[in-house]
């Protein structure tokens, strides 16, 4: 057996994992030293009672709080200074973050500018975070982000109208509580978009060149969970079978992509949602097929596992054709499941593609992806998928 010398590293939170893992929300605050929980949140998630739910748990710790619900479906620098300046001004020492990755990144910024200054700005890129954050716990909404277990978090630059991506290992929570009850509120769109997400995650962090033995087993398990739930968890908020295995794809995506990073999908998306505030989950569910069908020829072996991870038959085909049914599986699995095949419906136009493709080349997550690709070569996959 040839067993590679590379070194690598897995970087993780303590997981909490379960049907009513909410309950855990106070107790691991509290064993991580906090006193007064700053309580990161977004409307949505209020109006579907979680956060009501999870006070209880934090005052039978014996501890404070302040919650601050000011976050967008994409979280914006000013969204960010204002959090901040609440969490300094209420005397809070430690965040606890609960929705989608919107309200997680947006708990991440502020614990960021927290205890290091400066604007967010200062953070875009790799490892710029210098010291160490106040305690972090997050209990993720949807199953899709990932944000709940990785070391990113992406904010909007309104200046620039591109969304910035902040890579550091003192992003990754110190605890995630993955709870699937708080699937059972999500629609069924945002149910589809959040699970193509993950799929993006895992099959990008799949074929990226820094993927290691440990993240392809994440990767793998997870779009296993997604072709196999994801079109019932879409079908029924209520099939509790479906949204547990959906929380899990997502947790296990977050892990492969967290230290394997992403591609030329997020290196895409992040400009959509900087430039036109798009949403995220379902934009990525619409350029997922056609990054792959350019990124095919630069990892067939692995695509060829894909399809079979997918469900996709393989056998007695050549390697070509094989590789193309994993393009073919993503496909089939978003039309299922009523997923738009264009981005023109989220409002892309021709005119902002040569923009938006010249901010893509410079976006971290393009370093990772498993083909080179040129600002041309994006132009024409925003083409595509026009």
């Amino acid at each position: 057996m040839n067993i590679s010398r590379n070194i690598s590293k897995f970087v993780t939170p303590e997981i909490i994992f379960g049907t009513g893992a909410l309950s855990q929300v106070g107790e691991s605050a509290a064993r991580l030293g906090a006193y007064k929980v700053f309580l990161v949140s977004d409307p949505g998630v209020v109006k579907a009672g979680w956060v009501d739910k999870a006070l209880p748990y934090l005052e039978r710790q014996g501890l404070s709080y302040h919650v601050w619900t000011g976050v967008s479906p994409n979280p914006k620098d000013h969204e960010v200074e204002e959090g901040v300046n609440e969490y300094l001004s209420s005397g809070c020492d430690a965040v606890v973050a609960i929705g989608g990755g919107s309200a997680i990144d947006a708990g991440k910024a502020v614990a960021i500018l927290a205890t290091n200054g400066g604007s967010i700005q200062d953070y875009e890129g790799i490892d710029r975070v210098t010291r160490p954050l106040p305690p972090m716990v997050v209990v993720p909404s949807t199953a899709g982000s990932g944000s709940e277990v990785s070391q990113f978090s992406i904010i909007v630059d309104t200046r620039r109208k591109v969304k910035m991506t902040i890579i550091s290992k003192s992003l990754v929570p110190d605890i995630a509580i993955t709870d699937p009850l708080l699937l059972a509120t999500v629609d069924q769109r945002l149910t589809a978009n959040t699970g193509l997400d993950a799929l993006t995650h895992a099959i990008e962090a799949y074929v990226s060149v820094a993927a290691t033995w440990l993240t392809d087993v994440h990767a793998l398990s997870a779009m296993r969970l997604v072709a196999s739930y994801l079109p019932a968890s879409v079908a029924s908020q209520t099939n509790e079978q479906a949204k547990v295995a959906m929380a899990m794809a997502s947790l296990e995506a977050g892990l492969a992509f967290s230290n394997a990073i992403l591609g030329a999908v997020h290196a895409m998306t992040h400009q959509l949602g900087g430039l036109l505030d798009m949403p995220h989950g379902e934009a990525n569910a619409i350029l997922l097929p056609y990054v792959m069908e350019f990124n095919r020829i630069a990892a067939m072996d692995k695509y060829i596992e894909i399809a079979r991870a997918l469900g996709a038959p393989v056998e007695g085909l050549s390697r070509r054709e094989a590789s193309l049914q994993a393009v073919e599986a993503v496909r089939r699995l978003a039309a299922d499941i009523g997923v738009s095949e264009h981005l023109s419906r989220l409002g892309l136009k021709e005119e902002f593609i040569p923009q938006l493709s010249q901010n893509a080349v410079k976006d971290a997550c393009l370093i990772t992806n498993p083909r080179d690709a040129t600002a041309e070569d994006i132009e024409a996959i925003f083409r595509k998928a026009l």
